[in-house]
């Protein structure tokens, strides 16, 4: 080996890596004897290298915005047991009036002066269908300026409301934890004994195989078994691609919920199987999106579209959040948080808000500064997510919670690629645009 190349085994393979640029190479097992690498693969790599190094590196810290999110209010009509933001906020937060959200809208227009792809504007935080009216204004005023996105319980949502979504091409995520209403609602409950299952359920359908919608799975101890399920029940209501994602702990109450990594490590992988079984032998595509972003890391480095999982994390740098009430913060995970306001937007710019003290100390936690991360093969597939939560932790400076768990993900993703299945865990548009940036033949 030369460089900074590293070798391991997975199942039946050699993985040959190079941990800061993401080059790979995968040769068949060869037991307790030394890896032998051909002279024409080193000498590719080395002419490769520099250039892969580079293209990682501004991938990695350059700053451009993809996305800004927008709470357009702090409440909530559920009270999911694992929500990170505070309660309190939740019940007596501040709602924008549509002056507000206006001004928003359009000192971000002003930001972004002059650029050919449209910003995306993506309403999150607690429930924003609870100021649907003012959210779907701002959609149908501005579908010409920026690509919208909402997240939702769908509680509130109506049969016109996903028509009125359908028409402006709004990317929707629907909240739903389990195929099974009394798991789902347990997780999140609303009302008196009630949860958002049968509502979830229902927009689900009248979306009827929407390209632009995604279900996200919050994964506890309490539905950790259920994610086989889940990808199956998704995939006969037509859904297009689910979102299994394990559970932040921002805070800290929500530890109890916390699933054992070796049983989520089990069923994920259960369903990211029962989705490529499904894919393969139905007219149907279904895909977990999440799995689809640690193929992309491995296979495109560049094309990932979660920036959760990239260090440094996509927060302060590819996206921000904007709360309720004007606060710039790196993302959601951070409300309810102090110290991590880049400025309030009624009063701040947007470019002063990107070089402030807060944004820039997000930016500036990355792998190569954390313990074991610095020396860990997958640092620049895994990312060491999440910066929030590590940090309620005492110290952001520390690996995942959930580092095992990724690791033996990344594993499965490249027995996956060995086994020629790329082509059913990404989405059709993303297999089409893939191009071969290098296309080494040792022969």
């Amino acid at each position: 080996m030369s460089g900074g190349l590293t070798v391991w085994k997975n199942n039946k393979n050699d993985i040959v890596l190079d941990p800061d640029n993401l080059f790979w190479v995968i040769t068949p097992n060869q037991g307790d004897h030394k890896v032998f690498i051909s002279e024409k693969v080193i000498n590719f790599y080395k002419n490769v290298r520099n250039k892969l190094s580079a293209e990682i590196k501004d991938f990695r810290f350059s700053r451009d915005l993809t996305a800004i999110y927008i709470d357009p209010t702090d409440k909530c009509n559920a009270n999911c047991a694992y929500c990170y933001i505070p309660n309190q906020i939740r019940k007596n937060g501040h709602s924008m009036s549509w002056e507000e959200l206006d001004f928003v809208l359009r000192k971000i227009k002003k930001h972004f002066e002059g650029k050919k792809r449209k910003q995306v504007i993506i309403f999150h935080a607690s429930e924003p269908l609870l100021v649907k009216g003012i959210i779907f204004k701002a959609i149908k005023e501005y579908s010409r300026v920026f690509k919208f996105g909402l997240q939702t319980n769908a509680i509130l949502l109506e049969k016109e409301d996903v028509i009125f979504l359908k028409k402006y091409h709004v990317g929707v995520g629907i909240s739903l934890d389990s195929f099974s209403s009394s798991v789902n609602n347990r997780l999140r409950p609303a009302g008196q004994g009630a949860g958002n299952f049968s509502h979830a359920v229902r927009a689900i359908e009248w979306f009827d195989g929407y390209k632009g919608l995604n279900v996200i799975t919050t994964v506890t101890k309490l539905n950790v078994r259920d994610l086989p399920g889940m990808v199956r029940f998704m995939h006969s209501k037509k859904v297009p691609c689910v979102l299994l994602n394990p559970m932040r702990f921002t805070h800290s109450g929500s530890l109890r919920l916390k699933p054992d990594e070796k049983l989520l490590a089990k069923y994920f992988i259960k369903a990211v199987d029962t989705a490529i079984a499904l894919s393969k032998n139905s007219k149907h595509r279904i895909i977990v999106g999440n799995f689809a972003n640690t193929i992309l890391a491995i296979i495109a480095p560049l094309a990932r579209r979660l920036m959760c999982d990239i260090s440094p994390c996509g927060g302060a740098r590819c996206f921000f959040t904007i709360t309720a009430k004007g606060e710039m913060i790196p993302c959601g995970e951070f409300i309810g948080i102090k110290g991590f306001s880049g400025g309030n937007i009624f009063k701040t710019s947007i470019t002063k808000a990107m070089v402030s003290k807060p944004f820039k100390n997000i930016r500036d936690r990355f792998v190569e500064k954390i313990r074991e991360c610095n020396v860990c093969d997958f640092r620049n597939i895994c990312g060491a997510p999440c910066p929030a939560e590590l940090h309620s932790f005492g110290n952001m400076y520390q690996k995942s919670v959930f580092c095992n768990f990724y690791k033996e993900i990344i594993k499965y993703a490249f027995k996956m690629i060995v086994e020629d299945k790329v082509k059913y865990l990404l989405r059709d548009e993303s297999s089409g645009m893939l191009k071969f940036a290098y296309n080494f033949n040792p022969a």
